[in-house]
């Protein structure tokens, strides 16, 4: 079968070339075997054989508005035609009304917003901004946390994925966040877990010279390492703390925001107002490479009258910013936010149906169509299917493939299941590919006594 044909290549070949050109990012290049995708729509997408599958992650969890929308596809043909690119210290019209739509819909201590490529670009100038604004050198982030690859981002970063860049760069402190089902403590009260570990970050910073933290960076909701959803209070407390020591608040939003958690924003479902945002993914969903980082009014004053020293290349892309431009109109045009809130008490729903009956499924989190779910040997002990950073039997692996096999795709993360699919899915949808997922649990429950 023609895959590309104006080029004639085949299925075969396209799997070849990309295994013999293709570098792919967290894998080891000999054991890969690439699926070939022929078209994706809506919340579907399709391989080489014509096998459909549900995007039950939203690619990485960016796809908010699913495949192929044609409003989006046509702003960027149009901007294409117009004016692909102009450098960034010109004033255009989709650069300045993107800026003006993402002040409108951020908290209303917000500013302004300075346009980046993605999410890692959005951390490594939101760090810069923290410092620049401070005048201090210390960064704090949670070691359960993903903010980029690259290497300031990477230095944020807490889980291992940054090994490869450390020794990394002084000045970067972290700490742990209440991953209460984890965590080997009996707390009384979500809000009595949260005191507990506000407390904790409380006396780390004294420790380390609270004077010398420019910003406390942390992902609204953790996303990859398994959508934990902070507790009552938590990040109450930590504004409370940021604002004693005149620290800035920077809640990466990269996953969270744009309507996944059932908000704008996921800060507005804990009644705080960070000092900045970080956003990418689903601003463009995927559609441009973009993203961006939103600033209090207090700060973007304070660049009035003093160099910002941030610079891209592509800063405010035009491509991006007219795709930014129509992904927001979807959103409202589509009433997706509502949605999202809506099919999130189904997900939920579902999620706490399939823990009543699987042994293998530990917890499962969830907060608009953003969940998780954890499986375990041992739902009294709570000991993860496999070891932390070990899978020598790669179980794991073995049932995200069964899931891909019965049309449901998505990844993991250690013993965690990402369950998040497109702000467009329909309740008939969800539910028969949770359907699939119940299914598959079955196969987990059954492992797991076959080796215990």
């Amino acid at each position: 079968m023609l895959v590309l044909e104006n080029n004639n290549v085949t299925t075969e070949q396209v799997k070849e070339f990309d295994k013999k050109y293709n570098l792919h990012s967290w894998s080891v290049q000999g054991t890969l075997n690439p699926m070939v995708i022929e078209k994706a729509e809506g919340i579907y997408f399709w391989d080489s054989e014509g096998k459909k599958y549900f995007d039950m992650s939203s690619q990485l969890v960016n796809i908010n508005v699913g495949h192929g929308n044609k409003k989006i596809i046509e702003a960027i043909k149009k901007q294409a035609d117009k004016m692909a690119f102009m450098g960034p210290g010109y004033a255009i019209d989709v650069r300045s009304m993107l800026a003006k739509k993402v002040i409108e819909k951020a908290p209303d201590n917000m500013g302004k917003v300075f346009f980046t490529l993605g999410g890692s670009d959005s951390n490594e100038n939101a760090i810069k901004i923290a410092k620049m604004f401070t005048g201090r050198n210390k960064i704090f982030s949670r070691y359960r946390s993903y903010h980029g690859a690259s290497y300031g981002a990477a230095n944020l970063t807490g889980e291992p994925r940054r090994y490869t860049c450390e020794p990394g760069i002084s000045g970067f402190v972290k700490f742990f966040d209440p991953y209460i089902y984890r965590a080997g403590i009996e707390f009384e009260s979500e809000e009595d877990a949260s005191k507990y570990y506000v407390d904790k970050l409380r006396e780390q910073l004294i420790y380390e010279g609270a004077e010398n933290v420019a910003a406390i960076f942390l992902e609204t909701v953790t996303g990859s390492n398994g959508v934990i959803i902070p507790p009552k209070g938590y990040l109450k407390g930590v504004r409370e703390i940021c604002d004693e020591f005149g620290i800035l608040m920077v809640c990466d939003e990269v996953m969270a925001g744009w309507g996944r958690t059932g908000k704008w924003f996921a800060c507005e479902n804990f009644g705080v107002k960070p000092d900045i945002i970080t956003f990418a993914k689903g601003i463009t969903c995927g559609y441009i490479p973009f993203g961006g980082v939103i600033v209090d009014k207090k700060i973007a004053e304070y660049f009035d009258n003093n160099m910002l020293m941030c610079g891209l290349t592509y800063n405010a892309h035009p491509m991006g910013c007219a795709a930014g431009i129509a992904t927001l109109e979807v959103y409202e045009e589509e009433n997706l936010i509502e949605n999202s809130r809506k099919m999130g008490k189904v997900l939920g729903e579902l999620l706490e149906d399939i823990k009543e009956k699987h042994p293998s499924v530990g917890d499962v989190r969830y907060i608009g169509l953003f969940s998780a779910v954890e499986l375990v040997k041992d739902k009294n002990t709570r000991e993860a299917l496999v070891p932390y950073g070990k899978d020598p039997d790669k179980i794991m692996s073995r049932v995200i493939g069964m899931l891909k096999e019965k049309g449901f795709s998505t990844y993991h993360h250690e013993n965690n299941i990402m369950i998040a699919p497109p702000l467009i899915i329909k309740e008939d949808e969800l539910r028969e590919a949770m359907s699939i997922f119940d299914r598959v649990m079955c196969f987990v429950d059954e492992y797991i006594k076959r080796t215990i």
